[in-house]
């Protein structure tokens, strides 16, 4: 008898629960794919990584308490054995710059059917990367008209002045890079009312009357 491989263990995250459902029953019928858990959302997913230790998850961008980007980033960072599979209807080159920057080894639309999402999965899992068509044809058309790489983000103390949150210090050391709110909204997928709620509780923390007052801090405070 032949002894079969153990098949992958995978956590699904996407906010929306008719998407999360449909993904969790379509790869559950594969037979070489167990679906361990699904999440809601960004934190939620870091949760169930951190419990279940699959090989892989298949994650959206877009989702609430904690956006798919943050949510690469953390998990690239406490879990890097684990393949991080973007699964998402957004294949702007900001986007996906921005999920292969923060560590997602592999980057798909939601066109793509079970048979595609399954050989990433796998793919990303032994170490290769998988980008959707589109993707790839977002990236070139990036690189033909000489679009810049997103900014690295700043790397931040372990232990944070003025009882600063690591987002609020992320945001304050991108405030010192010269980002306005805008800028730093697409980059983080905020909403503007997020951004300004978290520039004005880093005023006060921070004792800063203005941004420029901000500045100084972060700059004194060696988070920029």
């Amino acid at each position: 008898m032949t002894d079969q491989p153990a098949p992958l263990r995978i956590v699904v995250a996407d906010d929306q629960a008719s998407v999360r459902e449909g993904l969790v029953l379509l790869l559950g019928l594969l037979p070489d794919i167990e679906v361990v858990a699904s999440a809601a959302d960004g934190r939620q997913a870091i949760d169930l990584v951190a419990q279940h230790q699959p090989d892989a998850i298949l994650l959206d961008l877009r989702m609430p308490a904690m956006d798919g980007i943050e949510t690469t980033r953390q998990l690239t960072e406490l879990h890097p054995a684990v393949a991080v599979v973007v699964l998402t209807t957004y294949a702007d080159d900001t986007s996906i710059l921005a999920a292969l920057s923060a560590g997602a080894r592999s980057y798909l639309t939601k066109d793509a059917d079970r048979v595609e999402i399954a050989s990433a999965l796998r793919s990303a899992v032994s170490g290769l990367s998988v980008l959707d068509p589109i993707v790839r044809a977002a990236l070139l058309a990036a690189a033909a008209r000489g679009a810049p790489p997103p900014q690295a983000p700043a790397v931040l103390p372990s232990v944070l002045p003025g009882g600063l949150t690591r987002r609020e210090a992320e945001i304050l050391a991108m405030m010192a890079r010269g980002m306005t709110n805008p800028d730093i909204a697409a980059e983080l997928y905020l909403s503007a009312h997020t951004v300004k709620s978290h520039i004005n509780r880093i005023f006060a923390k921070t004792g800063s009357a203005d941004r420029a007052a901000a500045v100084r801090y972060a700059l004194d405070e060696h988070l920029a």
